[in-house]
């Protein structure tokens, strides 16, 4: 066990009570969620930043001292990477994400450049038990996630924000909503249940007038896949609806073909049933198209309206009336036309 002085800590330790100066241990448990010091090897001048547990983002820096998580990622458009099977000090590994996840990098998109490379130091060691030197492997979350719990909606409609792709607008559909929802008189919460650790879309969603927010890494989960998604939104949902808000605005990340476990949660019948609408965000007509036929045919879900950059201009909003025969309302563009078209949805669903 020795000190280290950090300069960073990663929002993905947001629930941890971490000073700036830390013990860490010789001894890595390669387990998802496990919080370990590094040191940035290289500097970058593309997708260079780290988002604290402030929620501020900061621009890391060679030789920086950095606190994240262990975990894995499979993204599309950023990092591909694994969570290592050893760890020893001294090997290098790499950061995934904004939000702090580190592992081995296995391959990046071309747009976001090569990965930090990261010096491991140590575990993070807590010290939970009063009067005691005994530290423990400090990890991401604040409660353990309960894989059995029923979901208990407390009869609160739930608007889901469901993507064809990362980057489909899902987060600025959400922010609208919740924005307009807040205007119109309605308590909001929201929360959202896929993707990799990263607290800028639920701070978002706070600054757009969301009483209560939460996130799946509020349990501990660094990045969601297939067999944890369904329970962390059963969990998420049933949190939230505990205190009785209007409505509650579920953001499901990634898209609905990806490795995070979107389909997981829209096969659940429980979920399914619970959602009062879902607003699918698309990137162009195209994929409009498909993510239209997926939550038909798959789920039997009929889509509310359809946004994102698909609905950019007129082009893609008559395309997909003609089309799918759907409303599309851009989110950026007319927020508030989308927001009383989730108000009504909520008032026909009322009566």
């Amino acid at each position: 066990m020795k000190s280290v002085v950090v300069d960073k800590i990663a929002s993905v330790a947001q629930h941890n009570d971490l000073a700036s100066e830390l013990r860490v241990s010789a001894d890595i448990p390669c387990e998802e969620g496990v919080l370990v010091a590094v040191r940035v090897l290289n500097n970058k001048s593309r997708y260079n930043q780290l988002e604290l547990t402030s929620g501020r983002m900061a621009t890391v820096n060679q030789g920086d001292i950095v606190v994240g998580a262990l975990g894995h990622r499979k993204a599309l458009r950023g990092y591909s990477g694994h969570l290592p099977g050893k760890l020893q000090q001294g090997d290098t590994i790499q950061l995934l994400n904004i939000g702090g996840v580190l592992g081995i990098c296995d391959s990046a998109n071309p747009d976001v450049g090569p990965p930090f490379d990261c010096k491991v130091l140590g575990t993070v060691l807590s010290f939970p038990y009063l009067g005691e030197r005994i530290g423990v492997p400090a990890r991401a979350g604040v409660e353990a996630l309960d894989d059995k719990i029923t979901l208990d909606t407390n009869n609160v409609p739930v608007i889901a924000m469901a993507g064809t792709c990362m980057d489909s607008g899902k987060t600025a559909a959400a922010c609208a909503i919740v924005g307009r929802l807040r205007h119109l008189g309605f308590n909001v919460s929201a929360c959202k249940a896929t993707g990799v650790s990263l607290r800028r879309d639920v701070l978002a969603m706070e600054d757009a007038g969301a009483t209560e927010t939460m996130i799946f890494s509020d349990f501990g989960i660094v990045t969601t896949t297939e067999a944890n998604g369904p329970a962390l939104t059963r969990s998420l949902l049933t949190g939230l609806a505990a205190n009785k808000p209007d409505v509650i605005v579920l953001e499901l990340g990634d898209g609905l073909l990806g490795a995070y476990g979107v389909e997981a949660i829209l096969s659940d019948k429980a979920i399914r049933d619970a959602l009062t609408g879902v607003v699918l965000c698309a990137n162009d007509p195209v994929s409009a198209w498909g993510g239209a036929k997926i939550l038909r045919n798959d789920f039997d879900i009929e889509p509310a309206v359809v946004t994102g950059p698909a609905t950019d201009n007129e082009v893609g909003i008559q395309q997909i009336d003609e089309r799918l025969s759907l409303p599309a309302i851009n989110a950026l563009s007319n927020g508030v036309a989308l927001g009383d078209r989730i108000a009504t949805l909520l008032q026909e669903a009322s009566s």
